[in-house]
């Protein structure tokens, strides 16, 4: 009798330690959680309980889903002095007996960094330099939770783990929408937003802090890391890049057919009539180009009645013998690539319009000047 005395006694004991002693606390487990809700049976809560608010947290009670008490760090004897809100809800006049129904959110105030974001789509502006165009950019984000009873109101709600994954989706529209927004506002051309990072980052983060503040969070840092155009856009700003390093396009097209001839006679297996006449070729269409460009680079001629200047003199155009072979007609610059690339001697024969015969290019006062500096033949050795 004894021995069953004295384990109702321990039952009794046990009884009344579980109903006036109590913790509520949440041990972070490290993960990218923001939000917890403390789980307890009914959400009761005992008398007198001991609640535990670590470093960078906070602790908020909800009462049927609106905003009590929040704690920040530190240890607190929960009873009607600590609780006015939660006790003006439940209407305790004179203290309140245990166990009493609260829910209550544990909220981490820690920074949640390297966050992303990117534009799913492109987005599309006006440029000054290149008129309507379209972009992608994405980047990284860092957020702190500033005001624990927003947060979990606004986006909490009755959730009982949120993470930084959950509202990650919600945060990047905001700031996909308000990066729209801000981009097309900061008026920086496209082809120096690489080198202003950093202000469209400050610029964007202005835009976009406002908005997550509605929810208690505070943007700590908004980066851009990279801002693209479409692929074929870049194909076609490479070009121009290219065009814009080659210059003058006539000596360009004079260049790459003198090198062509060059390529063609050092060629072997084309004989010396295929090399002929791929030099030619490559001259003619070489001088065809260039004459294109020139007539496009022409002024427009006077409109109809207005006194039209005389037509310029002809320009003299040689044929030249290669390898047996009639190639040209070309002018006196072509000539002097040529003669230049020793395609062109003293010796080659060359015809024009009103020749009766071939007569060697040295022997052409037209053409003089073109071996004026070529030095005479190395005598041979003694």
């Amino acid at each position: 009798m004894a021995g069953i005395q004295k384990a109702d006694n321990m039952g009794i004991l046990n009884k009344l330690k579980g109903e006036f002693i109590d913790i509520v606390e949440w041990i972070d487990d490290g993960q990218n959680l923001m939000a917890y809700r403390f789980e307890r049976h009914n959400n009761e809560i005992k008398n007198n309980a001991q609640l535990t608010v670590r470093e960078s947290q906070m602790a908020v009670f909800v009462n049927e889903g609106q905003l009590a008490d929040v704690f920040g760090p530190g240890m607190y004897t929960l009873n009607t002095q600590n609780l006015p809100i939660l006790s003006t809800l439940k209407g305790w006049k004179y203290g309140f007996n245990s166990p009493f129904k609260a829910e209550v959110y544990f909220v981490s105030t820690k920074q949640f960094t390297d966050l992303k974001w990117g534009t799913p789509n492109p987005v599309m502006l006006r440029d000054p330099e290149f008129g309507p165009i379209r972009l992608r950019a994405f980047g990284n984000y860092s957020i702190q939770v500033t005001d624990a009873g927003k947060f979990v109101i606004g986006i909490v709600g009755t959730d009982g783990e949120f993470s930084s994954d959950k509202i990650s989706e919600q945060l990047k529209s905001i700031a996909i929408t308000r990066f729209s927004d801000a981009i097309g506002e900061c008026k920086i051309p496209v082809l120096d937003m690489a080198a202003n990072y950093n202000e469209v980052s400050a610029f964007c983060h202005e835009k976009i802090a406002p908005d997550y503040a509605e929810y208690g969070i505070k943007l700590t840092k908004f980066l851009v890391n990279n801002i693209s155009l479409p692929e074929n856009v870049e194909e076609a700003l490479d070009k121009r890049s290219s065009m814009g390093i080659i210059g003058d396009m006539g000596k360009f097209m004079q260049y790459q057919s003198a090198q062509a001839m060059t390529d063609a006679a050092n060629n072997p297996n084309g004989g010396g009539a295929a090399a002929g006449m791929g030099m030619g070729m490559g001259f003619g269409m070489a001088q065809q180009m260039v004459n294109s460009m020139q007539q496009a680079q022409q002024p427009q001629q006077p409109a109809a009645g207005a006194a039209a200047p005389p037509p310029l003199p002809n320009a003299l155009m040689f044929h030249v013998a290669v390898n047996g072979q009639q190639a040209g007609p070309y002018d006196l610059n072509t000539l002097a690539q040529m003669a230049a690339q020793g395609q062109l001697t003293r010796d080659t024969l060359v015809w024009r319009q009103g020749m009766a015969n071939w007569a060697a290019a040295g022997s052409m006062p037209e053409l003089g000047n073109l071996f004026a500096a070529t030095p005479p033949p190395v005598p041979p050795a003694i």
